[in-house]
Parts: structure tokens; C-alpha cells; sequence
């Protein structure tokens, strides 16, 4: 008996700890706003502001991507520190991030969820990017991370789709977002809800809707990561 449970004891200790999904996986986090240009959207009475759901959102998916073994790097260290988007992507870069991950909330006509990389190069400062490799693994990321996203959420909110940056009032002005254009490693803005859109306002509000868009997040980038490799 004692033999037994000695062996038991042995094997347990010198089995291989368990892998997360993310293990080896750097992402950079990027809690949206206030940045240079902008402090963000809000909602229509104003009680609920974008910058605020990024932090929140970004808060509760950092420990969820940890704990499948991911390296975290955040753009930021608290709510209200101003971070210019050149900035943004400069920590990415410097982290070899294999994914930089900005959330944003939209104020849009249509509700839902969005995602956009940079679909071709743009110019702010002086600075043209990103490069052709950029634009392909960030096209790539997004064609992964989304449908994920969306089947997690299971209805919870409507599928706006992947689009360019080129879409996006910014991204159509200067080719591309800034903390796209200065990126060096593949780029996603995820617009997780339109913030005046009444349903998608109720959801977010509430810390459950948080908590599933977080976990949601996850699903998406442990989606990327697996093809990634």
C-alpha cells in the first residue's frame, strides 16, 4: 500500500505540468483612450463612457489570457493615463507581440460587434505603415479571431463583420488607424459595442455582459493563436 502510494507520489511529481492554450503566446492589450485626438464616445446620457468599458473589458481578459499561460503586456497601467496611439503601437512593437489587441466602443448608426485591421498602408507623422507582411498576418488574424468572437458571444450581440481600417473615419482619412500605421506586428481593433445603441449599452453595462465579452476575447485569440502556432 505504501508502495503504491509512493509510486502514485512520484508520477504525479514528475508529470509535465499541463499547457495553456497560450503558452508562448505575447499579446499586447490596449485598453482604448484617451489618446491624443480623442477621449472616446459614451453612451447617450452619458453614464457609461467607452474608455471606461475598455478598461473594464481589458481588466477581466487579462487574467483570463494568463491563465492560459499568454504574456500580457498592457498599453497602459490605469483608466485614466493618456497614451498617444503612436505610442500604443510602439509598446507592441517592443513587446514582439504576436498579437496587439485594441478595444474600442463604437457610435455607430448599426449595433454589434466589429473587428478591422489595416487593409492597406497609411501615413501619420511622416510615418508610412504598415508593411505588406503587417497587412497580410493582420488580414489573417482577423479572419480567425472574428467568426471565434462571434460564436462565443452565442447572440449576445449582432455581427457587424470584419472590416478595413479604411472603413473608419480616421482609417479613411490617413489610409489606416495610427496605432495600425505605426504597427510593426498584426494589428486588431475590436469595436465590441456601439455605446449609443440602446441593446448593445444594456449589455455592456452590466458586469456579465463585461465578463462574456472578455471571455469572448479569449475564445478569439486562442482561435488565432492555434493556427498561428
Amino acid at each position: 500500500m505504501r508502495a503504491s502510494l509512493a509510486l502514485l507520489l512520484l508520477l504525479f511529481a514528475i508529470a509535465p505540468a499541463r499547457s495553456g492554450a497560450l503558452t508562448g503566446f505575447t499579446i499586447c492589450l490596449d485598453p482604448g483612450h484617451t489618446s491624443e485626438t480623442s477621449a472616446g464616445t459614451a453612451s447617450r446620457d452619458g453614464s457609461l463612457t467607452e474608455r471606461h468599458v475598455n478598461w473594464v473589458v481589458a481588466r477581466d481578459l487579462k487574467p483570463l489570457l494568463e491563465a492560459e499561460g499568454a504574456r500580457v503586456v498592457m498599453t497602459k497601467i490605469s483608466e485614466d493615463e493618456v497614451v498617444t496611439n503612436r505610442r500604443r503601437a510602439e509598446i507592441a512593437n517592443a513587446a514582439h507581440a504576436d498579437l496587439f489587441l485594441r478595444l474600442h466602443c463604437d457610435a455607430a448608426s448599426r449595433s454589434g460587434l466589429a473587428t478591422f485591421y489595416p487593409d492597406r498602408q497609411g501615413r501619420a507623422h511622416g510615418h508610412v505603415g504598415p508593411s505588406s507582411a503587417v497587412i497580410a498576418a493582420s488580414r489573417r488574424a482577423a479572419r480567425l479571431f472574428h467568426p471565434a468572437v462571434i460564436a462565443a458571444l452565442d447572440g449576445a450581440l449582432t455581427d457587424r463583420g470584419i472590416k478595413g481600417d479604411s472603413a473608419t473615419g480616421v482609417g479613411g482619412r490617413q489610409g489606416a488607424l495610427t496605432g495600425s500605421i505605426f504597427s510593426r506586428v498584426p494589428a486588431l481593433t475590436v469595436e465590441m459595442v456601439v455605446l449609443t445603441e440602446s441593446h448593445d449599452y444594456r449589455f455592456i453595462r452590466a458586469p456579465a455582459g463585461q465578463r462574456k465579452m472578455a471571455r469572448a476575447l479569449l475564445v478569439g485569440v486562442e482561435a488565432y493563436a492555434r493556427a498561428k502556432g
